[in-house]
């Protein structure tokens, strides 16, 4: 079936218009699928200041129209100056061997080893486990656009970027080796269980809890902003008499303040409220807070507040 000349002319003004252009599932913040948050993520790295983006999930003309007009099956698809470079495994394999740079016009990565720490019992579990892997394999690090470390064996690969620490091989891609940096691996057999322990100061801080009462003075100092993430309904039930913002208008506003914004996060009894906090810690604010109890203990230090 031929693509339908309106749609190729719509599809051919917006690469015309746009040197890159990543049509993908979801967007680059907040990719719908796997392979779209392994092709964003790689550009995320490339070019911080941002690329076009198409969501095909919500314009399902072009999702279909895309396939047709580079001939390429699947979603997602990098184009760069009009030109299709290819889908989520193409780009990885572009950007971790420098050859993405090149298209893009810009210095060649740096490939550098990652300054790691492995402590004597978790290398020793490592060799133990390459060991058992047979011959051929090293220890391959991944460390996720929201700073997850993971840790697999994989075969040695010759061309990756590699550091050897007491007699262990760990090998990744510049991406990867940048976000790595200071990364610390230890064995832990104690009351955290039993198991590699892996830290990575590159990683926002965790949601840190906050009383009621504690945020309420804060608010009214100036010093943290409220958000209730319950819908407007449920809070025309009990509301607290400080300022607060809402996703009445969805959550675009807030994810556009400065991410040394302090945001603490309101709910019924703090459940909602913990998962509002958690994304907004991996989209990058470095002090989030959950507000325990949510509004239900918020009534014990404002008795006005009714229950519901």
């Amino acid at each position: 079936m031929s693509l339908d000349p309106a749609l190729r002319t719509r599809i051919e003004t917006l690469l015309q218009s746009n040197r890159v252009v990543l049509f993908m599932k979801g967007a680059p913040n907040a990719p719908q699928c796997g392979f779209s948050a392994k092709a964003s993520g790689a550009l995320n790295a490339l070019l911080p200041q941002g690329y076009t983006h198409v969501d095909v999930l919500s314009d399902p003309e072009i999702r279909e129209g895309i396939k047709q007009y580079g001939e390429w099956p699947t979603i997602p698809q990098l184009y760069i100056d009009g030109q299709l470079v290819g889908g989520s495994d193409i780009i990885e394999q572009m950007a971790g061997s420098g050859e993405l740079h090149g298209v893009l016009g810009l210095p060649a990565p740096d490939r550098s080893p990652p300054k790691l720490s492995i402590s004597p019992a978790a290398a020793q579990m490592l060799r133990d486990a390459v060991a058992n892997a047979g011959d051929g394999y090293a220890v391959q690090l991944e460390v996720d656009a929201r700073h997850n470390v993971r840790l697999q064996l994989a075969p040695i690969d010759s061309n990756a970027v590699a550091v050897e620490t007491d007699g262990v091989r760990v090998q990744t891609d510049w991406v990867n080796a940048r976000r790595a940096d200071g990364v610390t691996i230890d064995w832990a057999d104690d009351e955290r269980g039993r198991g590699l322990v892996i830290t990575n100061p590159n990683a926002p801080p965790t949601v840190r809890a906050i009383a009621p009462a504690d945020a309420q003075a804060r608010v009214r100092e100036g010093a943290l902003r409220l958000v209730d993430v319950r819908p407007a309904d449920e809070r025309a039930l009990a509301s607290v008499n400080v300022a607060y913002d809402s996703f009445d208008a969805g959550v675009e506003a807030l994810e556009g303040l400065p991410k040394d914004t302090p945001l603490a996060f309101l709910c019924h009894h703090g459940g909602r409220s913990a998962q509002a906090a958690e994304h907004f810690r991996q989209r990058g604010f470095r002090e989030i807070y959950n507000v325990e109890g949510g509004i239900e203990a918020w009534a014990d230090v404002d008795a006005a507040i009714p229950r519901y």
